[in-house]
C-alpha cells in the first residue's frame, strides 16, 4: 500500500467508485462528490481499512456490502448522521480524514487497493498471524479433548464402582475413539 496517493488518483478512484457502486445513503454520494470538487480537502483524504480506529474516520458502504450504511468517527464520538459529518469535513478542511469504503470483494479490488494507505491508528495487536491462530486452535482442541477425557474417565470410574459392565465397555470405546480422533487431528496439525 502506498502512502503518497496523488489528488488526481483519488479523484479518478472516487469517480470510478461512484459509477460502479450504488451507495446505501445518498448523503454519501454528496460527500464523495464534494471531496472530488475540493482539492484542498482531497489532499487530506486517506483511504484505509478499519476507519473505526482513526481519530477522524468514515465508513461509506455500497448496497452490496453488509457493513453499516454510514458511520463517522471523531475522537470518541460516533454518528450515523451524514449531514453532521459533512459539516465537520467543511469546517475542518485541513484535518486528515480517513475513509473506509465497504463494497463486495473490496479486499480484492485493484482500483481500491491502488489508493489504499496503511492505517497508522491500528492497535499493535490488531493483526493475528496464522501461526498465532494455529496455536490458539491447537490449545482449544487440547482443552476440549482434556475436558471430554476427564468426563469420560469420571463416568468410567462410576461404572466400575457400580459394576456396570455394559456402561464400562461403551465408555471405554468412547474414550478410545476420543483419543484416536484427537491423535489424528494432532498429527494433521503437525504436518
Amino acid at each position: 500500500m502506498s502512502t503518497s496517493i496523488s489528488i488526481q488518483d483519488k479523484k479518478s478512484f472516487i469517480n470510478w467508485f461512484l459509477t460502479h457502486y450504488q451507495l446505501k445513503k445518498r448523503e454519501s454520494v454528496w460527500i464523495l462528490n464534494y471531496l472530488i470538487n475540493h482539492e484542498s480537502l482531497l489532499s487530506n483524504v486517506h483511504f484505509i481499512r478499519e476507519a473505526r480506529f482513526c481519530p477522524r474516520g468514515m465508513i461509506i458502504s455500497a448496497q452490496c456490502s453488509e457493513e453499516v450504511a454510514f458511520r463517522f468517527y471523531k475522537d470518541h464520538i460516533v454518528t450515523t448522521d451524514a449531514e453532521k459529518s459533512f459539516h465537520d469535513i467543511r469546517l475542518n478542511r485541513h484535518e486528515p480524514i480517513y475513509i473506509q469504503l465497504s463494497f463486495k470483494n473490496s479486499h480484492q479490488n485493484a482500483e481500491y487497493n491502488a489508493v489504499l494507505e496503511d492505517n497508522p491508528f491500528l492497535p499493535d495487536d490488531f493483526f493475528i498471524t496464522k501461526r498465532e491462530k494455529q496455536l490458539a486452535k491447537e490449545f482449544l482442541d487440547y482443552t476440549l479433548f482434556k475436558a471430554e477425557q476427564k468426563q469420560l474417565l469420571t463416568e468410567i470410574d462410576y461404572a466400575l464402582d457400580h459394576q456396570d459392565e455394559t456402561k464400562f465397555i461403551t465408555l471405554t470405546k468412547k474414550l478410545s475413539q476420543l483419543k484416536a480422533s484427537y491423535d489424528a487431528k494432532s498429527s494433521v496439525m503437525d504436518e
